[in-house]
């Protein structure tokens, strides 16, 4: 069966939502506080998909993953502490709330969304990807610096519970 990435649509929203809830607990089992304050909202998840931004992975006809690549700046990484950006002031995408469904974990199918992702920012003309997570998130810290993602310091986003994230780069 084929693997592969496409855009998300609005039709694709609740399994999204499962994806996300069942990454969630995930995370919560294994003691990591990322996305414990209730983020990312289904306005969020929504607003993702009308903007163009969110896409689903596809193992056969089956929605496994999710994940956003978002090519404008944002707020939060503005400013990033103990270290710097190696482009600063260069055009750069985001990737941002990636997940699985926990029983395709081992897969490296979290590896194929965000290489995915990458040959879709390429084919933009970006060539500077960030992305961010949590010090506890050991798996995609992995995945980022299996694929040349070097960490580039401390950013801090919106989250209730701990908003302390690592900040990752890649430049193509």
């Amino acid at each position: 069966m084929a693997i592969y990435l496409r855009q998300a649509v609005l039709n694709d929203l609740n399994k999204v939502m499962m994806i996300i809830e069942q990454a969630r607990a995930q995370l919560k089992k294994n003691g990591n506080p990322q996305w414990q304050d209730g983020h990312p909202f289904i306005t969020t998840i929504k607003n993702d998909i009308i903007r163009e931004h969110s896409w689903v992975l596809i193992d056969g006809q089956e929605v496994v993953g999710t994940a956003v690549l978002q090519l404008t700046p944002e707020q939060n990484y503005d400013e990033i502490e103990d270290g710097q950006w190696k482009y600063p002031n260069e055009p750069y995408a985001i990737i941002h709330r990636v997940a699985v469904l926990p029983a395709k974990r081992g897969q490296s199918l979290g590896r194929f969304i965000f290489s995915n992702l990458l040959t879709v920012g390429y084919l933009q003309g970006i060539r500077n990807f960030r992305y961010d997570t949590h010090y506890k998130n050991i798996p995609v810290q992995k995945i980022g610096e299996e694929l040349g993602f070097v960490k580039r310091g401390t950013i801090y986003i919106e989250d209730k519970i701990d908003n302390k994230h690592m900040g990752f780069e890649l430049n193509l």
